[in-house]
């Protein structure tokens, strides 16, 4: 008897689809989002080569063969890698919401910038304590939403690892 299962030729286009799909979404991370992603390094260095190709049949080409390669990979993983850097899996709204709690506590409560630097060792106090300054100078509602908003950016960036922009 044969203990494999069949698998429809619809089923097996519908998978390498989904490969093909998850290989596109790879390359459009950049470095340090690729480091997030459960890769090998056949793979990374792939979809590294994909982004410095200048040519369209060239990157076709290796897109098809990054998705050959993702097929040996640990689709799940990356899969749920992808998510929480879109911002759609439950523990990237969990944090952001956090953040977000974070942010309004340092602009209205003052004793919380201490809090906040306990929980958060490394990230770059003099910074936060302008951008915290900011919000509360700002003239009017439009500026109180936009200096707000920027320490909020200042504070998802400092949680990623990414270097944080200063303007």
């Amino acid at each position: 008897m044969n203990d494999e299962v069949q698998i429809s030729k619809t089923e097996r286009k519908r998978r390498a689809s989904r490969m093909h799909q998850l290989g596109r979404s790879l390359t459009e991370l950049n470095a340090m989002q690729l480091a997030t992603i459960p890769a090998s390094l056949k793979l990374q260095a792939a979809i590294q080569d994909y982004q410095r190709f200048p040519s369209n049949e060239a990157k076709r080409r290796q897109l098809q063969f990054i998705g050959k390669l993702v097929r040996d990979e640990d689709t799940e993983g990356m899969e749920l890698a992808l998510a929480r850097l879109d911002g759609t899996s439950a523990f990237a709204q969990y944090e952001f919401h956090q953040l977000e709690i974070w942010r309004d506590r340092l602009i209205e409560e003052p004793g919380s910038l201490t809090e906040y630097l306990r929980e958060h060792p490394t990230i770059d106090r003099q910074v936060l304590r302008h951008r915290i300054a900011h919000v509360h100078r700002a003239k009017n509602d439009q500026q109180r939403r936009t200096s707000a908003r920027a320490l909020f950016r200042f504070l998802r960036e400092a949680q990623d690892g990414a270097p944080p922009t200063y303007a």
